[in-house]
């Protein structure tokens, strides 16, 4: 069985922040283009300072998006790493 290396946080980082721009382009795209669908309500729960929609909410917005990537590569690749160090060992 080949050995894996443990994962790093910049590039998982890197891509779930960048991973989580691009929805939240898709998401302000599709509630600009169908008013009805309620974007106006759940992007200002999910992202604090968000108002739809002004742009600097909107730079507010990818901002969050960018620094919720980075939060859950910082929390989640230590305890991956952590448990699959174990698995190697048993």
């Amino acid at each position: 069985m080949t050995e894996r290396l443990p994962l790093r946080i910049v590039p998982v980082g890197m891509s779930l922040a960048v991973f989580l721009v691009i929805t939240y382009l898709v998401c302000v795209s599709y509630g600009l283009i169908f008013q009805n669908a309620n974007m106006h309500q759940l992007l200002p729960m999910l992202l604090p300072g968000f108002i739809w929609f002004s742009w600097q909410s909107f730079f507010i917005g990818l901002l969050w998006a960018f620094a919720y990537g980075w939060y859950a590569a910082i929390v989640f690749i230590p305890i991956y790493n952590f448990f699959a160090a174990r698995g190697r060992k048993s």
